[in-house]
């Protein structure tokens, strides 16, 4: 029975990430086509689009004085880490383009994909056996991809490796993790996915440059914040 749930919770995680990956290919291959004007008019598009949802999920932040602190301490750091330069190094190794550019998509593709409580939920079931929330997710990020990818090119793709990482890791650790996980910590995490992408946003659409990569370690510092510090 264990060995069962295994190779459930491998199926719906690889066909998620398989998922990303094929919209991904799709859409550099629609990129190639598309006129310099119409391509910065999708960027547009896709950095407003990400300006609302991260609106959307900040709203769901239930303890405030939680999620403040465990941005500042997940902030600090991850400017320890220096996880922006190492992830535009990364960028720069695997593809001979502005790294900017490629961690941007990166980034901004693994926050819309991989932060919250679908994400979350549908992990954590999958490794218990059930993968059908994982599998409704696939289908939306599969469509998701091929739009991002068309206006920020192949971090969009890569995204499909932190995502296969981030969501087995979940899964894998299900049994351990669904007893600690209440419903308002599962709203924080959504709450400072949500802010981060709007720092992605402000990114695309060039109104400032603020380092998100950095930001990352606030997905894990938030939620255990969360746990201690009730406000």
């Amino acid at each position: 029975m264990k060995s069962f749930y295994q190779r459930k919770t491998v199926l719906g995680t690889l066909l998620n990430a398989a998922g990303v990956a094929l919209g991904a290919s799709i859409g550099l291959l629609l990129r190639r086509g598309i006129p310099k004007e119409l391509e910065e008019k999708i960027f547009d598009a896709v950095g407003l689009f990400t300006v609302a949802l991260g609106i959307v999920m900040s709203c769901s932040i239930e303890r405030p004085v939680a999620t403040v602190l465990g941005l500042l301490a997940g902030s600090i750091l991850g400017s320890f880490l220096k996880i922006e330069e190492n992830l535009s190094k990364i960028g720069s190794i695997i593809k001979k383009e502005d790294t900017g550019a490629f961690t941007q998509g990166l980034l901004t593709a693994f926050m819309t994909y991989c932060v919250g409580p679908m994400t979350i939920i549908g992990s954590i079931e999958d490794g218990l056996g059930d993968p059908s929330i994982i599998l409704a997710k696939a289908v939306m990020d599969t469509t998701v991809s091929i739009a991002y990818a068309a206006a920020m090119g192949y971090g969009v793709l890569f995204s499909s490796i932190l995502l296969l990482a981030f969501q087995g890791s979940l899964a894998l650790a299900a049994s351990f993790l669904k007893p600690y996980l209440s419903t308002a910590t599962l709203h924080d995490i959504t709450g400072v996915g949500g802010i981060l992408l709007i720092g992605l946003a402000l990114n695309l659409l060039k109104v400032r440059k603020i380092k998100v990569g950095d930001m990352l370690p606030s997905l894990i510092t938030v939620p255990l914040l969360s746990a201690i510090i009730k406000t």
